[in-house]
């Protein structure tokens, strides 16, 4: 389980295909990792990953064709926000992230009003039940308000910090963003739909 926050960018500098799936490297670069070991999860863009192998300030992860048929963002020379496990004990700054993206949205606009960043974000309709105003959303791993939301698109404000500090500064108008809804909406629409289901 993760927060959202971004603890880091790394960078992919190698990306090694294996059928449908690949095996990628990511240099941290002074992110700590000395409490890393082989088979920690770390929230890569978004999607949890299992390191596979690690050295220095580099770490390999495999990514399973089930997941780069849901997920965008894993090429070459590509920068990426990292984050490490929660523990129990760590404060809950963002919202409870699993790691599990439930489709890709796309940029819309990209507005800048007083070193804030409005950004649109188009989302597919299957998403709809799961997002709401002042609700929360991952996008690209990194924990947002909603603050606005229309049937084909919301909008989340991004302070200052929040885009200097993550990969969302590499965002431009048609990028790809990986999505994962509010884990709370995610069960509360099942058990509706289940209730639903029973009233029939």
């Amino acid at each position: 389980m993760f927060t959202g926050l971004v603890q880091a960018v790394g960078n992919i500098v190698d990306v090694e295909m294996r059928g449908k799936g690949c095996v990628i490297a990511i240099d941290v670069g002074d992110y700590e990792i000395v409490d890393v070991a082989m088979g920690d999860s770390i929230l890569v863009n978004g999607v949890c990953l299992t390191v596979t192998k690690l050295a220095a300030n580099t770490l390999w992860f495999d990514v399973s064709p089930e997941t780069m048929e849901v997920i965008i963002g894993f090429e070459g020379g590509t920068e990426v926000n990292l984050e490490k496990a929660m523990r129990l004990s760590d404060r809950l700054g963002g919202h409870l992230v699993t790691g599990h993206i439930d489709t890709t949205g796309e940029i819309g606009s990209i507005d800048i009003d007083n070193n804030n960043y409005e950004v649109q974000i188009i989302y597919p309709r299957l998403l709809a039940p799961y997002i709401s105003r002042k609700g929360s959303i991952a996008v690209n791993g990194v924990s947002l308000t909603v603050n606005d939301i229309s049937h084909s698109s919301f909008y989340v404000n991004l302070i200052p910090h929040t885009w200097s500090k993550t990969a969302l500064r590499n965002l431009g108008i048609r990028s790809k963003v990986n999505l994962e809804v509010d884990l709370v909406a995610r069960y509360v629409e099942r058990m509706l739909s289940l209730s639903q289901e029973k009233g029939k």
